[in-house]
């Protein structure tokens, strides 16, 4: 029987040091990367029966097999795959990066592969065992040959092969665990099943352990959707995805051409605790081959639905050979932008035919569409802006963009008011003349909203429009023009010394028709509005972003009559404080000295 004490072919200890303790960052991996290579072992035994069905033997129960021995610090995993010959295992096993895996699934160029699904591709997961190991031990055979063989080394770029008497087909693989508190809970039952169901819960065929199976087989994305319930799929979600509750709805994709692959995407029915954290890590988990690869794989998920939570498996990802993360991400861009494409069309039809159901998803997480919308320069809103929903004036119900195009027949903008709720911007003073002449408006509530829509500009055709914008007029009729103007003039003195009395305050002061029965309004000129102010002021660094705001008075109001009467009074600042501060409350804004404003008010009061 042959026998020989081998260095590693064209490898030094350097390089088998580097492969262990640099390319594999998580040491646990090494179990997954194991029964990787016996699930090969199998496949590869499969195929080769379909031409030769003697090659099975007696023994056609394919499986996978661990067993664990404390005393010894052993932990061996068997397979009764292929097994391998004298010769293949020293070109294969001594030889870094030569895969026995790649070379034949090679030779299957011109064959089907349907029931051939090799994992491994580098032929370098074998050394991750050397991470917890101090020695290593194949046994195998293969039905090609008589005898079998064995495979022991210590790890130090050199190993021992051998001849054996071995009448079972199949591999054997035997690690002596290293010493230590850190290596001691790879011996415990309870981690093995733990590794176990993370990594290599979905291998094709049973892994034993202690008599029992201890992983699914058959993951439940890659089951006919038509043989599963709602249950099912909630009963994975809550198992999977640490949530108690049932989620909001699920989709269960399968999608075949340039690049193939399988999801199972949910959004949950509320966000995470942690979800507008920085602390919270978006992304789907990657699978590949029904292997567990990676658990946050954000490249797979844009920012903007960051909440859905799920898995992508596919069989052809270009893996770099530490199986953790990919030499080049082509594959994952294409199903990013195929899976963003296919969420999209699901939100579009669910808001069509479930309205109910869409508002639902809407109020947890709408937010995150405008967010969408706004982020990166409006560069994804012409893919989002149909997922826009808004309540408005009509009936203080939830409106599409384009159900309220349709609606507001001749004019050229879509209007909107933006406040801290709802009972707040239907209050405003320009809202009751608005609704009286039957004018709808946009009720915008959320502090990204009003980003979102000056980031899109416009919606087929129609500009977005502010009520509180200096430009925006209910009646822009010349009459009325002619009947303001004629006012201001009138008033010219008055004009110039509330704006020269509130000066720092405020750019401008006009009379205004659009009030209602309200005595004064803030309106916004240029860029930055009123709501924008707000926001932006309470980011570190923007403290001092101002909105240029043009003070409105309705001159049909008794208070601007006691304006007029009190020009020349000591009265007049207080009474123009008041006006100013209570515009500023009806616009949300905080008061600067409360105490001051209240005993001004008082004064006038009495």
């Amino acid at each position: 029987m042959r026998k020989e004490s081998k260095a590693f072919q064209a490898e030094t200890k350097e390089l088998l040091n580097l492969m262990i303790n640099s390319i594999y960052t998580n040491k646990e991996i090494f179990l997954r990367e194991l029964i990787s290579n016996a699930s090969d072992a199998i496949d590869k035994l499969k195929f080769t029966a379909l031409t030769n069905s003697e090659i099975l033997g007696e023994n056609s129960e394919f499986k996978i097999t661990l067993a664990v021995d404390k005393d010894k610090r052993e932990i061996t995993i068997t397979d009764n795959g292929i097994g391998m010959t004298y010769d293949e295992v020293a070109e294969n096993i001594g030889t870094i990066a030569k895969s026995g895996s790649k070379a034949f699934k090679e030779k299957l160029e011109n064959v089907s592969k349907d029931d051939v699904d090799i994992i491994g591709q580098f032929g370098v997961g074998f050394y991750s065992g050397f991470m917890v190991a101090d020695t290593m031990t194949i046994l195998t055979k293969s039905p090609n040959s008589d005898k079998g063989v064995k495979w022991y080394s210590l790890g130090d770029g050199a190993y021992e092969i051998e001849e054996i008497d071995r009448e079972e087909r199949g591999t054997s693989i035997t690690l002596t665990i290293k010493a230590g508190e850190e290596f001691d809970t790879f011996l415990e039952d309870w981690k093995i099943k733990e590794l176990v169901k993370k990594y290599s819960d979905y291998v094709r065929y049973p892994i034993y352990f202690n008599n029992e199976v201890i992983n699914s087989t058959k993951p439940i994305w890659k089951t006919d959707k038509n043989s599963l319930k709602d249950e099912d799929y909630n009963e994975f979600y809550k198992a999977n995805f640490h949530d108690w509750e049932d989620p909001m709805l699920h989709l269960h994709l399968k999608v075949q051409g340039s690049v193939e692959y399988t999801a199972l995407l949910y959004i949950p029915k509320k966000a995470p605790m942690d979800f507008y954290s920085k602390d919270y890590k978006k992304g789907l988990q990657l699978y590949t081959k029904n292997v567990f690869i990676m658990d946050k794989c954000d490249e797979l998920i844009p920012e903007y639905f960051s909440f859905i939570k799920g898995l992508v498996d596919c069989d052809n990802l270009s893996l770099n050979i530490s199986r953790e993360i990919l030499q080049q991400n082509s594959e994952l861009q294409a199903i990013s932008k195929n899976l963003e494409k296919k969420i999209i069309s699901e939100l579009e039809k669910i808001l069509k035919k479930d309205r109910e159901k869409y508002i639902e998803f809407w109020e947890a997480f709408g937010k995150n569409i405008k967010f969408g919308i706004h982020d990166m320069f409006g560069m994804n809103k012409d893919k989002l802006q149909n997922l826009l929903i808004f309540r408005t004036s009509l009936d203080e119900k939830y409106s599409t963009l384009k159900e309220y195009v349709d609606r507001m027949g001749e004019r050229k903008e879509i209007l909107y008011v933006v406040g801290e709720d709802l009972a707040t911007v239907t209050s405003l003073p320009k809202m009751e003349t608005l609704k009286e002449k039957g004018i709808e408006v946009l009720l915008l509530t959320d502090r990204i909203d009003e980003f979102a829509l000056k980031t899109m500009m416009e919606f087929e055709g129609k500009t977005f429009k502010s009520i509180n914008d200096s430009d925006f007029k209910i009646d822009d009729s010349k009459e009325k023009e002619e009947e303001i103007k004629k006012l201001s003039e009138d008033n010219r003195s008055l004009l110039d010394k509330i704006k020269d009395t509130l000066s720092g305050k405020i750019v401008d002061v006009e009379l205004s028709n659009d009030l209602g029965k309200g005595a004064s309004a803030l309106l916004a000129k240029g860029n930055i509005s009123l709501e924008m102010e707000k926001v932006l002021s309470q980011l570190p660094g923007n403290e001092e972003v101002k909105a240029e705001k043009i003070l409105a008075l309705n001159p049909e109001h008794p208070v601007f009559k006691k304006l007029q009467t009190l020009e020349n009074s000591e009265e007049f600042k207080d009474l123009l404080d008041v006006l100013y501060t209570e515009a500023l409350i009806l616009e949300g804004f905080q008061i600067e000295n409360p105490v001051e404003f209240i005993k001004k008010l008082n004064n006038l009061l009495k």
